[in-house]
């Protein structure tokens, strides 16, 4: 594995962000654009000896790294791994904007010195087709495993979780225009991968769809194209067919004067998570955290709620500043001091069975305490799949009544000796999938299922 250590000079954020405005001037205008020429920044090919660990690469350098696996569209693969790197480190993939590159988004971000301070992995990949645009229009970059760029990125992840013994489930994308289309596309194609997302001036999964070769969807790019909630839904669970496993969560950013992807596809990623998630449209919270920002959460009101929404007044498409990086950082939960203690199953077990008709169904759970102390007020956490929403139950209050919901003890079924269980349920309406939720957390810690 051929890896290329690279220290560099940072260049000015300022300038980096007014290239990407200058560069995808000629993208709009269906131009074919060229690759930068190199500069003294680029990583040189060659050798990394001494490395730590079998196919790791250097600490506190942006490298290279090549055969990584299966990469049907010729992508390229940069990795920056902290020299303060945590035991089961998350994964970061910071998804450069058109006419960038793995390097260029480095360059123009802080997720490589905010991995000094929290121990996680960045990976950069970077497009090398002439208009350096990630591909989110191809019917085979709309599907799992469908090939072009999701491929790859999803093989550079494999790469990384492999080496480092990555924790699978602290695995993040985020991206800047091109960047933050690919976020979208990722969380739709592997939402099994994925916990959440980040996305700065992009639209929503499917959006951008061509048939015709053409990497550019004028009507999208334009704000014109305009779906239902369910709608916009089914197209992102539409990429994995027959996934009911939990969905990631996502982060979505623009600026009302942005003229290159305009402002209405702001609204319509809103509409595209939410349903995703089975939460509502309607915003749990709205505030306004700096001046011109406006804040929406959506099924929840902390800042790891299923969907988050930040518009910024006056704020054209080049909007990503620095201090924004950090932001992220908290809605994915990586902002504390190294990686926070990750539950393990054991404590409890879990069996939920499903009886479903037409639109309705009614849930069957048992809870089992198989540790060694007794439980004193229990609170189960579990994702509804997406179109379910609880309308009664037995045995627990849920609140809230779709997407992440908590089934809390009466009072009469707050004590769980070791070894003793627990029985409750629930009705729901869905929408066609009926399917029980795959995963349970009591009192935060996650439970074995069966």
């Amino acid at each position: 594995m051929p890896a290329t250590p690279h220290l560099r000079s940072r260049r000015p954020l300022r300038s980096v962000l007014l290239a990407l405005v200058a560069a995808l001037l000629p993208l709009v205008a269906a131009t074919a654009l060229t690759a930068p020429a190199a500069a003294a920044d680029e990583p040189t090919r060659g050798s990394a000896p001494g490395l730590a660990g079998k196919g790791a690469v250097p600490a506190a350098a942006l490298t290279e790294v090549t055969n990584f696996g299966t990469n049907p569209s010729n992508l390229r693969m940069y990795l920056y791994v902290p020299e303060s790197v945590t035991p089961k480190p998350a994964v970061v993939v910071a998804v450069h904007w058109c006419t960038g590159s793995g390097p260029d988004m480095y360059n123009g971000t802080e997720y490589d010195t905010l991995a000094d301070r929290y121990g996680f992995i960045v990976l950069y990949p970077s497009v090398t087709r002439s208009s350096k645009c990630f591909d989110v229009s191809s019917p085979q970059a709309l599907r799992r495993g469908g090939g072009s760029d999701p491929v790859g990125v999803k093989s550079m992840i494999d790469w990384v979780t492999r080496t480092y013994d990555a924790d699978t489930g602290r695995v993040f994308a985020t991206g800047i225009s091109s960047g933050a289309m690919m976020t979208n596309v990722l969380l739709g194609d592997y939402p099994d991968v994925f916990a959440a997302g980040a996305a700065f001036s992009g639209v929503p999964f499917g959006c951008f769809a061509t048939t015709d070769g053409s990497e550019w969807n004028s009507a999208c790019s334009g704000g014109t194209v305009t779906r239902t909630a369910k709608e916009w839904g089914d197209l992102a669970r539409g990429a994995y067919p027959g996934y009911t496993g939990p969905r990631p969560r996502m982060q979505i950013w623009h600026g009302t004067e942005d003229d290159v992807l305009r402002y209405p596809n702001f609204g319509e990623q809103i509409k595209q998570w939410t349903n995703v998630q089975g939460v509502s449209q309607t915003p749990t919270s709205t505030d306004t955290p700096q001046s011109g920002w406006t804040r929406t959460r959506y099924g929840g009101t902390g800042d790891r709620a299923p969907v988050e929404a930040i518009s910024l007044q006056g704020v054209g498409h080049n909007l990503y500043a620095q201090g924004m990086a950090s932001r992220v950082l908290t809605f994915f939960g990586l902002d504390g001091s190294g990686p926070a203690p990750q539950p393990q199953p054991g404590a409890c077990r879990v069996r939920a069975s499903v009886n479903a008709w037409n639109t309705g169904l009614t849930a069957s759970v048992t809870l089992t305490n198989t540790g060694t102390t007794t439980v004193n007020g229990w609170k189960l956490g579990f994702t509804l799949p997406a179109g379910q929403a609880v309308t009664g139950g037995w045995g627990a209050t849920y609140a809230p009544s779709s997407g992440s919901v908590t089934a809390t003890n009466v009072s009469y079924n707050g004590t769980i000796a070791p070894g003793a269980s627990v029985s409750f349920g629930y009705q729901a309406s869905h929408t066609g999938n009926s399917a029980a939720p795959a995963a349970f957390t009591l009192n935060g810690t996650a439970c074995a299922a069966g």
